[in-house]
């Protein structure tokens, strides 16, 4: 009996990361409903394969520290979070957080359902004379041969499987062929600052102020399809992006190579954060979704 796969699609060409205020929060008191909020940014996260989650600290005293708690949590595999999270008042109310059913949170929790050649995210158990031994989310921990890593490492593995035995090859998450989740990190610096990092070759501003998208959906293609790592920053609940550039008293559009509308006649009078994230998202997907290609699917 064979057990159906999941699709598993490749790592985004270009990267994607997206920025986002820890003031994203601030219109919400309860933590119930900033968790509920925060859920949606990771799984939009997600669904279009977004690499990296730049949480920057536009209000003093925000809530930088929660939003990178509740994204991580999402991002790690349920198998592992007892070990490398365990309780936290951030994560109260984790439980109504919608799962990612991401390639790395599969659900055969078996050691016979494994297959030779794929890919878990795993926790190093102990250290053994032959290496170590690593939970990765079925009934026993299995050896990774001549590994040297610390108890408690979280690391990304192979699966070998020769002559009905089973041992684990570390590998680099980068190197895994399909989408493998994001980052999380947060930037306490200037917001001129991370729009001008020389990590990203194309920087995107959003702001219902900037150009439609649609009038200049060609020339986004073409420099999206040239670039290697893009970064499409956010605004907040309160200020948007040309608010904050005007207070740290910098051109949003010198340092950004576009400032798109991407809800151009919008119907409401505000677009949520969370909601522009989605939007962009998508528009940009299908910018740089390959063309006359079906969707590759696992054999």
């Amino acid at each position: 009996m064979t057990s159906r796969r999941e699709p598993l699609v490749p790592r985004r060409k270009p990267s994607f990361s997206i920025a986002i205020p820890a003031s994203i929060v601030s219109d919400v008191p309860h933590p119930r409903e900033k968790t509920a909020k925060i859920g949606l940014i990771g799984r939009s996260a997600a669904i279009f394969r977004v690499d990296e989650v730049v949480v920057y600290e536009d209000v003093p005293g925000g809530d930088s520290e929660f939003i990178r708690a509740v994204l991580t949590y999402m991002e790690t595999p349920q198998y592992l979070r007892k070990a490398l999270i365990g309780m936290r008042p951030e994560l109260r109310y984790a439980g109504i957080l919608p799962p990612l059913r991401t390639p790395h949170h599969p659900l055969r929790a078996r050691s016979g359902e494994l297959r030779d050649g794929e890919f878990r995210e795993g926790v190093v158990v102990k250290k053994v004379r032959s290496g170590c031994l690593v939970d990765i989310g079925v009934e026993r921990p299995l050896l990774a041969p001549g590994l040297r890593a610390r108890p408690g490492e979280r690391l990304t593995f192979m699966v070998v499987r020769r002559r009905g035995s089973l041992s684990l090859r570390a590998v680099r998450a980068e190197d895994v062929p399909y989408y493998w989740g994001y980052k999380v990190r947060v930037f306490r610096g200037a917001l001129r600052d991370l729009l001008s990092s020389p990590d990203y070759d194309l920087v995107i501003g959003t702001s219902r102020l900037g150009v439609q998208v649609n009038e200049v959906a060609e020339e986004l293609a073409g420099r999206l399809a040239s670039s290697s790592r893009v970064l499409i920053a956010f605004g907040g609940p309160d200020r948007g992006l040309y608010d904050m550039a005007g207070e740290e008293g910098f051109d949003l559009e010198e340092v950004c190579d576009f400032v798109l509308n991407t809800v151009p006649y919008q119907g409401v009078a505000t677009v949520r954060t969370e909601e522009a994230v989605l939007a962009t998202l998508a528009i940009l997907n299908f910018l740089t979704a390959p063309r006359n290609k079906r969707e590759p699917r696992a054999s």
